[in-house]
């Protein structure tokens, strides 16, 4: 008698996902699935709906059409806050931290769905919130510390380089050991140093997590993801692999049209 090992869920799963926006079609049902251990890229030409994908994702933008599936289970209602608890951790452009906190707090805040109380319970001294407190900076030291930055935890955001602060917001999401990290334009006002040192960073995420990374600089896609979903003008032009992508002659139109 033979057995069968079912394949493992998709860490992320997006299935005929169409947005409006007024008129406009931003998303015209786009697909992809994002597979356990691996990164998965999305890129297209400026305009081409990937932060609306990503937002999407994220629970920002409930798509009229499509389905947003997790580990094999629907999200019909999918809310930025439910994420922690989906096993899920997201960057943003905007960075969105907080600018009269330090960087240790910041990072702490991530760390909540580890806390029975929670940060902002802890913050106010609920019962068991030293120890609870004590448990969250040692996390999120050790994360500040794994990204080179531990130094900076009493300083305040506004004190720091743009890419510091890059860092900053990236340790606040690894801090939560996310299942799942949503990763939006995370080499923007990088050098091309610290492009390479994030890309080393993002390949070695994928023993203990999937990624999800949405960017324009292409040598960072290509370096570091398993499989690229391309976009242009909302939908999905071609997915596959990185030497498979850099090959396809609808690739190669979107982006030479975009130079041109």
């Amino acid at each position: 008698m033979s057995t069968t090992t079912a394949a493992p869920a998709a860490a992320l799963g997006l299935s005929g996902i169409s947005v409006r926006f007024g008129g406009l079609v931003a998303l015209d049902e786009v697909s992809l699935t994002v597979r356990p251990a691996t990164v998965h890229g999305v890129i297209g030409p400026n305009g081409a709906g990937k932060t609306t994908l990503f937002n999407v994702a994220c629970g920002f933008v409930r798509p009229e059409t499509g389905e947003i599936m997790r580990g094999g289970r629907p999200l019909p209602k999918l809310q930025p806050h439910d994420l922690p608890r989906l096993g899920m951790a997201r960057t943003l452009q905007g960075l969105g931290l907080f600018d009269r906190m330090t960087v240790l707090d910041n990072v702490m805040v991530g760390a909540e769905r580890h806390a029975r109380t929670g940060f902002w319970a802890t913050a106010w001294g609920s019962p068991r919130s030293w120890r609870e407190e004590r448990a969250l900076r040692e996390r999120a030291l050790a994360a500040l510390d794994a990204l080179g930055i531990a130094d900076l935890a009493p300083l305040l955001p506004t004190s720091l380089p743009y890419p510091v602060r890059k860092r900053v917001a990236l340790a606040r999401a690894l801090v939560a050991e996310p299942e799942l990290l949503l990763l939006d334009e995370p080499a923007g006002g990088l050098s091309a140093a610290e492009i390479d040192e994030l890309g080393d960073l993002v390949r070695s995420l994928t023993d203990r997590m999937a990624v999800l990374l949405v960017e324009h600089h292409m040598d960072l896609v290509m370096r570091t993801c398993d499989e690229i979903t391309v976009l242009d003008f909302g939908r999905v032009i071609a997915h596959g692999t990185p030497d498979e992508v850099q090959q396809d002659p609808r690739v190669l139109d979107a982006y030479l049209g975009e130079a041109r």
